[in-house]
């Protein structure tokens, strides 16, 4: 009985045994599969720091609203790539490389961008940006992104659930209409500009880097 008793002991001090202890099963963690990016400052969190490109079959048809085959000018939005290096939830710094546009030599012809043959490069520094109205299940958010010379876009965004993916729906400042969340999704056929509906592709998709 004493060899019995002792070795009981010595058992329960190595700890191979449970001596009369309940033992606890660990609760599984359920995986978050919700909206990661519902909030200003989650969205905020996710892009500061990073770089965000867009390039080749990511360019729309109509950046800020304008047929990228049609001269405007000094406003043309045939472009090459656009990359902007968020260095802060303020400081964003656009580079955009001009594409070619060709056949269109006077203003108001309409031509074709040649998004390969680059014409040059402009760059911008924000001076303040606005994330705000969110949708609670992260499929939208308004912004407007302020420049030097009174140079404003706004209108809607998307960041993608991967994390991977920016997409932006923007015009210039005065111009459209029903280009926010309130008035329906990114791309929606929601928009007036200028005063006639829009029917052109306005969304930015950005890689984010």
């Amino acid at each position: 009985m004493k060899k019995q008793l002792l070795s009981a002991v010595v058992l329960c001090a190595l700890g191979l045994v449970g001596c009369g202890e309940e033992t606890t099963t660990p609760t599984p963690v359920t995986p978050d599969t919700g909206p990661k990016y519902n909030t200003q400052a989650k969205i905020n969190a996710a892009l500061v720091g990073k770089t965000l490109v867009m390039t080749g079959a990511d360019i729309p048809s109509h950046p800020n609203g304008y047929d990228e085959d049609v001269n405007y000018g000094q406003a043309t939005q045939c472009y090459q790539s656009v990359t902007m290096k968020v260095e802060g939830e303020q400081l964003y710094k656009v580079t955009s490389v001009l594409g070619t546009l060709l056949n269109a030599p006077k203003v108001g012809d309409k031509g074709e961008c040649d998004h390969a043959a680059s014409l040059g490069q402009l760059e911008f520094t924000s001076t303040a940006v606005l994330i705000e109205n969110v949708k609670a299940d992260g499929t939208c958010f308004d912004v407007t992104y302020t420049f030097p010379g009174g140079v404003v876009q706004e209108g809607r965004g998307l960041l993608l659930q991967d994390g991977k993916t920016l997409e932006l729906e923007l015009f210039f400042v005065n111009q459209a209409t029903g280009h926010r969340c309130a008035d329906g999704a990114v791309g929606a056929n929601t928009v007036t500009l200028n005063g006639k509906a829009f029917t052109g592709n306005a969304v930015q998709t950005y890689t984010i880097q």
